[in-house]
């Protein structure tokens, strides 16, 4: 067995000593404190104490940490892991200088071992505590089924939503990311004002949600979508003057029945309306272009090599774009991996990679 690098084993080795300044803090107490926004074994927190062959835990469990260890306020009682926001300035100081401390060993220890993977953040999982909105586009009346109408006794009102198997997909998965957040989705009927100010979703294109059209606009992404005579959808257009290109779906048929492969649109920004919260669309000319769009950062095979791809050419960037090809079989949305040829048609910025 390979010894340790040095950072490794300091960083295990503070972790450790964090622990124990409470002796009555075990690995399993921490672990379940943790496990209140995401779950957490002690067997892992003993991985990242072990003092022959420590792991390095993600940045986002170092930033637990420095919030877990900032207050004392944590261990009155029952252990507690505390929202940042919910740390007063006194506290936030002491956070500031852990997380500094912690992740300074952490990349000292990546630095000593190149070979150690990275593990990068995770775009569903928003540590500033804000509030997290969907909105999503409204069927038109014609489209609209027999339990989406409220004089129905059995009216279900989200068959009047467009795209619900994304919808459900990202949801439940933001939920589970979030689970202390305030996280809830609307059609833009119902969208007020205090909603669009915060961790802001939008979900499908712009012909059935104006919402997305107006803030789309507002987010100036160099990709839109265009009426070019396609009866079920718009197209996308990347690119300006001489590089613009068009994205067209692929069919197997002349007929334009069996669907083989939709294009789909993630892009994060900043939102528009308040610059310190995000902005993501999650888009396609089809609904499997949306629900690929949201699969390629929830499906548990792929989000983690998805997410590397976005931090190796995007870096510490708050906005990128990619549009992305997504594979149809069996009338099945397949996720895209962004490191297969041919998956990123399009991506923005180009000049980071």
């Amino acid at each position: 067995m390979q010894p340790a690098p040095p950072a490794a084993l300091q960083l295990a080795l503070r972790l450790r000593q964090l622990r124990q300044q409470r002796p009555q803090l075990t690995q399993a107490k921490l672990a379940r404190a943790f496990s209140e926004e995401q779950s957490l074994a002690p067997a892992t927190v003993s991985s990242w104490e072990s003092l022959k062959s420590p792991k390095l835990p993600p940045v986002d469990r170092l930033q637990a940490y420095a919030r877990f260890f900032a207050t004392p306020r944590s261990f009155q009682g029952k252990p507690k892991l505390f929202a940042l926001t919910e740390l007063s300035k006194g506290e936030k100081e002491a956070y500031d200088r852990l997380e500094a401390e912690l992740i300074g060993l952490r990349d000292a220890a990546i630095g000593d071992s190149p070979e150690e993977e990275l593990v990068f953040s995770r775009s569903w999982l928003f540590r500033d505590g804000g509030k997290v909105t969907f909105v999503c586009a409204l069927l038109p009346e014609r489209e609209i089924g027999a339990f989406g109408d409220p004089q129905n006794p059995n009216y279900t009102e989200l068959q009047t939503y467009a795209d619900i198997d994304a919808l459900v997909e990202l949801f439940g998965h933001i939920r589970s990311e979030n689970p202390a957040a305030t996280v809830h989705f609307k059609t833009p009927p119902d969208v007020e004002p205090d909603d669009l100010t915060g961790h802001l979703i939008l979900l499908g294109g712009a012909v059935w949600n104006e919402i997305t059209l107006r803030v789309s606009a507002m987010a100036r992404l160099p990709v839109r979508q265009v009426d070019r005579g396609l009866e079920s959808g718009e197209i996308f257009i990347a690119g300006a003057g001489k590089e613009e290109r068009e994205f067209w779906p692929q069919w197997l048929d002349q007929d334009k029945k069996f669907l083989t492969e939709d294009v789909g649109l993630l892009a994060r920004v900043p939102n528009p309306l308040n610059a310190n919260r995000t902005l993501t669309i999650c888009n396609g000319i089809h609904s499997r272009g949306v629900y690929g769009a949201v699969r390629s950062l929830t499906d548990q095979a792929l989000r983690d090599s998805n997410e590397r791809y976005i931090s190796t050419n995007f870096g510490d960037a708050r906005s990128f774009a990619i549009l992305m090809s997504v594979k149809v079989i069996k009338n099945k949305a397949m996720t895209p991996d962004f490191h297969s040829p041919d998956v990123v048609l399009y991506k923005w910025p180009q000049d980071i990679a």
